[in-house]
């Protein structure tokens, strides 16, 4: 079943003895990841830079949808950026449930597909419902001749501290994250009106709700002073280690 809604990658509740498993680290692997695996070594089109292995972590090449483990034989599996890629994304997750009794999930939002799309991206990825709704990208997506990912991704997280915020206030703005026991629910094509409208119709009100949930008056203040002193914190120790 699904958990909770992770602000981030960062925000995993992972105990010290978990054997942590993570399929397509690519360049960037979490760093609690025991055994990294990727099914392409020879080529970056699925990912920003080269792979990268951490210092103690176990590297194999591995296709997401035909793992080479045994059943539950994780405690835990994280898989980010790459549900979205993948040629079957029923038999991808599926695999994860399998050798994992534990995991995190995420994957760009509809929200940010649009914002920063990626010809590498087969399938837009929203959660209705608290169901992990898929459908082929090609079908849906309103193509762009351009797109401004660029300063989405890089330039203003290098620059404005407000549009940080933004992203640390409402993070399913951006992407699909969740946490999952056992298992979690999901609809690859689905057929229903009910969540088809959300790909190929104008939100009204209702539907901007049930994705952006509003907050009450405490709940946003918290919110506020969380993510204020959340960004601050992290700009001064970028600037104590001379980052920008």
């Amino acid at each position: 079943m699904k958990v909770r809604n992770p602000k981030s990658r960062s925000d995993l509740k992972i105990s010290k003895s978990d054997y942590v498993l993570e399929v397509g680290g690519g360049h960037n692997p979490h760093p609690r990841s025991n055994v990294v695996c990727d099914k392409f070594i020879d080529t970056n089109y699925h990912r920003s830079g080269d792979i990268k292995v951490r210092k103690d972590q176990k590297f194999l090449q591995a296709d997401g949808e035909n793992l080479p483990f045994k059943d539950k034989e994780f405690d835990y599996v994280i898989c980010n950026q790459v549900l979205e890629h993948v040629d079957n994304p029923a038999k991808f997750m599926d695999e994860q449930m399998r050798v994992s009794k534990r995991g995190y999930l995420e994957a760009p939002s509809l929200f940010g597909e649009y914002l920063f799309p990626k010809e590498s991206h087969r399938w837009l990825i929203l959660e209705i419902n608290n169901k992990v709704v898929i459908v082929e990208k090609a079908k849906f997506f309103r193509s762009l001749s351009f797109d401004f990912g660029d300063v989405f991704l890089h330039h203003l997280p290098t620059i404005s501290i407000p549009y940080k915020m933004l992203i640390r206030s409402y993070p399913e703005l951006f992407n699909v994250a969740i946490e999952w026991d056992n298992n979690f629910e999901y609809l690859v094509e689905p057929s229903e009106q009910e969540y088809l409208k959300y790909f190929n119709e104008y939100w009204d009100a209702k539907m901007i709700s049930s994705q952006l949930r509003p907050r009450s008056k405490s709940a946003e203040l918290l919110n506020a002073f969380q993510t204020f002193t959340g960004v601050f914190s992290d700009y001064f120790k970028n600037m104590l280690a001379g980052k920008k």
